[in-house]
């Protein structure tokens, strides 16, 4: 008996963590995104969807939906969530689209891009969060999120042409190799700067030419590789 109610309230005690978190990641949509002009009902749909407090290490589960980022080990981090809502809005991103993410990090992006398209495909250069992250869609049953441990300003030539391309992390230039893997039609959303303060921009990619719009100040950290910045 006593082992019987031992369970039982673990599962209620479960039940109201889930209770707790979805609540506010509706608070952190209403305040955060909405409040802010993102209109678009996919993304809103995933964001509050998405249980974010997984994403990041248990002793941060109660600070996941604060409008700010979060470390995430090796130096990196999970970003805030608002500048996440804004670069999925960004890329226009429709049901039937192939995406391509560079900097897996914590996984929260991919997974809300799982949410919206027909499949993420994922590039990470570290491998701890590169296991983890896989580990975490697996548990999560996005089946639809392919994963790669590689240099991920190279793109993933083998799976391109993407429909969208986004990049999570800073880069001195926008890569060629990205550039060149991004569908006609396409589009990309990357940070482009110095190593301290970056622009969001915003590439669309036309039989012709590629247009960049910029959408604004970040900071992101910096994209290391082969076209990006050297590993120090």
């Amino acid at each position: 008996m006593d082992i019987f109610n031992h369970k039982s309230d673990q599962l209620i005690m479960e039940k109201k963590k889930i209770e707790k978190y979805a609540r506010q990641r509706d608070e952190m949509v209403r305040k955060q995104i909405e409040s802010r002009g993102i209109t678009d009902p996919k993304v809103l749909a995933a964001v509050r969807k998405v249980p974010r407090h997984l994403f990041v290490n248990e002793a941060l589960m109660d600070q996941a939906h604060g409008d700010y980022p979060l470390p995430i080990g090796e130096q990196q981090t999970i970003s805030q969530p608002y500048i996440v809502a804004e670069m999925t809005q960004t890329l226009q991103l429709t049901v039937d689209d192939r995406v391509l993410e560079i900097g897996t990090g914590s996984g929260y992006q991919a997974a809300i891009l799982a949410e919206i398209v027909f499949r993420v495909y994922t590039v990470e250069r570290i491998h701890s969060l590169f296991v983890k992250a896989r580990k975490l869609f697996d548990t999560l049953r996005y089946h639809n999120i392919v994963t790669k441990y590689a240099d991920g300003t190279c793109g993933w030539r083998d799976e391109s042409p993407f429909d969208a391309i986004i990049v999570t992390a800073g880069a001195p230039e926008i890569p060629s190799a990205l550039v060149s893997q991004l569908a006609v039609g396409g589009r990309m959303v990357i940070p482009v700067g110095n190593q301290f303060s970056q622009d969001l921009t915003k590439l669309c990619k036309d039989e012709k030419r590629t247009r960049q719009t910029s959408l604004g100040g970040c900071r992101f950290v910096k994209l290391i590789g082969e076209q990006g910045w050297k590993e120090e």
